[in-house]
């Protein structure tokens, strides 16, 4: 068992500005501040986290940083992934844990850290997390949803857009949407990106699959806390009806 006020955590939020289905999303407002600065202001709400930054290949949401006093630092255009941008920025960051916010996830709350934190004060031998989620039946057939299959101990046995698994005998198998946030150990970062993309991973399109492919594993922790990753712009005015709700 590890002390946790001895474990540092870097909080690292992955922007990049170019995206093909909602053009440049990290900068579009919801409810008067961009999307990527509502990220921040969620994840800093966490005591887990030692410190939190934005890492960015764009000069516009460094300004846009810098104008409301919130750390940003630029990283190649080059990276194909979040989990390379979140590499980049551990090669002059030392941490124990890099925790990976992603820059469309707005809804993210402390107790989403807290659990992708948790094992590695547990069992120190985690080297990679990630969080899921019950899905709902709107969810499972919808491919911008990805899905993750869990093992009996705890660890990913893959994630796919499929609605995975498949239910044949209608058993009502309880299937799990999976919440793109993940922490990791720097070793782990080290040896994603001295890896080639994989043959599962350039198919899926999910970055995950390089690790299973690899055969490193993932430890899945369930959260009961939905949220809303901003893909569209149906996501955007989702969460602005979500942000009214709760005020």
């Amino acid at each position: 068992m590890t002390d946790p006020a001895t474990l540092t955590v870097l909080g690292v939020i992955p922007a990049r500005l170019r995206s093909t289905r909602l053009p440049r999303k990290v900068l579009r407002e919801i409810a008067g501040r961009a999307l990527v600065l509502r990220v921040y202001d969620a994840a800093k709400r966490s005591p887990h986290l030692s410190d939190l930054l934005i890492a960015t290949d764009s000069q516009d949401v460094v300004a846009v940083c810098a104008a409301n006093g919130v750390p940003a630092v630029v990283t190649s255009p080059d990276h194909a992934s979040g989990t390379d941008r979140v590499w980049e920025v551990a090669q002059n960051r030392a941490a124990d844990v890099y925790v990976n916010i992603q820059g469309d996830e707005p809804l993210i709350t402390p107790g989403h850290i807290e659990r992708l934190v948790q094992p590695f004060l547990s069992q120190p031998e985690t080297q990679v997390t990630t969080l899921c989620i019950r899905a709902t039946d709107d969810e499972l057939p919808n491919p911008a949803v990805n899905k993750v299959v869990v093992g009996i101990d705890g660890y990913a046995l893959y994630f796919s857009k499929y609605p995975i698994p498949y239910d044949r005998d209608g058993r009502g198998t309880p299937r799990y949407k999976h919440i793109g946030l993940y922490a990791y150990r720097r070793t782990a970062l080290e040896a994603f990106h001295a890896l080639p993309p994989s043959p599962l991973e350039l198919t899926e399109r999910l970055e995950q699959l390089r690790f299973l492919e690899h055969g490193s594993r993932i430890r899945v922790v369930e959260t009961d806390e939905p949220t809303i990753g901003v893909d569209t712009e149906d996501d955007l005015r989702a969460v602005e009806a979500w942000l009214a709700a709760r005020r």
